[in-house]
Formats: C-alpha cells, structure tokens, sequence
C-alpha cells in the first residue's frame, strides 16, 4: 500500500466536500432566487440541494478519517473537533472545525424540518453563508492544493458565483417568513 494513501484520500476529500457544499449552496440560492423558474422542477431543485448538503457531510467524513489516518502530519481526533486543538495552523484548521458543525447543524435541522418549528430551520440555514466563507477560507489557507491553478481557480470562481447569487437574493429583498410550499 502507498504510505501517502491516506494523505491523497484526506486532500481528495477535502476538495470533494467543499465542491458538492459549494453545488449544494449554489442549487439553494438557485432556488431562493428563482433562477431556474420555469427551466427546472422546484421539487427536483430541492432533492438535488437536499442530496449534495448530504453527500458534502459523507465527504467531509472521508477527510476527517484521511486525516485521522494519514502519518504524514499527525492529527487525531481532538485535532480535528476541537477548534484550536491543531497544532498545525492551528487558526484555519480551527475554521475547518467550525464549518463542520455548521454543517452538521445545517443537516440535522434540515432532516428534522418538518418537526421544527420554521423559524428554528430557517435561523440555522441562514447560516450556510457563514459555512460556506469559514469552508472555503480553510481550503484556501489550510488545504495544500491551493497553490496550484488547477485548484485554486474553480475556488475563486465559485465563490464569485455564490456572491453573485448571495447579491442577487439580497437585492430581491426579504422573503415571507413562512413555510415554502414545498413539502419534504
């Protein structure tokens, strides 16, 4: 076996994850915003936003055991659950850490939405967009790739899509706060 097995298998998901949470933030602002009225079925739009959010969580588990796993840089689990805990850059493997509970928040709330009271749901989906900055800064400063075009550009241009997007929703201004008349 290739004694860097485990470090490719943490960087590949680590890409991986915030690529289908970046598509799963993508599709939810295309739904918010109404960019694919009458192109796509709001029923699909959602199962697509649902299935990404829940295959971004499946990859961030093959990072964090790619990590746990690999010698290379030594992380266990306090490393990688603890804010600070690294000692490896410590502050934006920190931002990783925090990510992942947003996230973990985010899907949890969204698979109890029907049992939760609305304005719970929508409080703790509000903040994706801080998931989405603290995950994309943690590729950036703490993911190895980043130095390199081919991983650093598709990052910069997603991001600019989901500002893009994050503007376009916020200039439409605010939406009534009730349940969507999409049903789960």
């Amino acid at each position: 076996m290739n004694p860097r097995l485990w470090w490719y298998v943490a960087r590949a998901g680590g890409l991986v994850a915030w690529a289908l949470l970046a598509a799963s933030t993508l599709w939810g602002l295309a739904l918010t915003t109404r960019a694919f009225a009458g192109r796509a079925a709001p029923r699909w739009l959602l199962d697509l936003h649902r299935f990404l959010g829940g295959l971004s969580v499946v990859f961030v588990a093959v990072h964090l055991t790619g990590i746990v796993a690999d010698t290379f840089v030594h992380f266990g689990p306090a490393d990688v659950l603890v804010p600070l805990a690294s000692a490896w850059h410590p502050v934006w493997v920190a931002w990783g850490v925090v990510a992942l509970y947003l996230l973990v928040a985010v899907e949890i709330t969204s698979l109890l939405r029907p049992r939760i009271p609305h304005r719970l749901w929508k409080a703790v989906h509000a903040t994706s967009f801080l998931l989405f900055t603290l995950a994309t800064v943690h590729v950036l400063v703490a993911g190895t790739d980043t130095d390199d075009a081919w991983a650093l550009y598709p990052v910069i241009v997603v991001t600019m899509a989901v500002a893009f997007l994050a503007v376009a929703r916020a200039a439409a201004g605010p939406r009534p706060d009730r349940a969507p008349t999409l049903s789960p």
